[in-house]
């Protein structure tokens, strides 16, 4: 499993022109799901997510999580996150899950992080052409891949 974690200030997802999701400072993750994770990926992943301390304190230092500043978050499905670009110019899917798996997977990782977090996080639509909308703030991106826990 694959996150990208952006730090911002707003961010949003819309769908057919309609946004479907909206909020303000927090956590937009996409999420990348491989065939060989698992429900430990889904935990641990949630759990790294929401007690990651990149939220700055008083001091202007980043120092309190998710959790601490009470922030929001969106959680978009985005399997290009294993693109493999290793031959040619045109990526390869190979490694992403299939819809029938990761559907269910993304599904878990919602109600996961919304039990960590203690409340509803924004979602995109699984599958669909989703137009995400983002301020940045730092800005912070940070890549989290559950197969190499540095």
């Amino acid at each position: 499993m694959k996150a990208v974690i952006q730090r911002v200030s707003k961010a949003s997802v819309t769908v057919n022109g309609k946004i479907i999701a909206e909020i303000k400072a927090g956590l937009l993750l996409l999420l990348g799901i491989e065939d060989s994770d698992n429900q430990e990926d889904i935990e641990w992943l949630s759990r790294k997510i929401v007690n990651l301390r990149i939220f700055n304190d008083t001091e202007g230092v980043m120092n309190k999580s998710l959790l601490e500043v009470l922030g929001d978050s969106i959680v978009v499905s985005q399997f290009t996150l294993h693109a493999s670009t290793k031959k040619g110019n045109r990526p390869s899917y190979i490694k992403a899950a299939k819809p029938d798996v990761a559907v269910a997977m993304y599904e878990d990782f919602i109600r996961q992080i919304e039990k960590d977090l203690g409340k509803k996080v924004g979602t995109g639509v699984f599958g669909a052409d989703m137009k995400v909308d983002l301020l940045n703030n730092g800005p912070v991106t940070i890549i989290i891949d559950t197969k190499n826990k540095e």
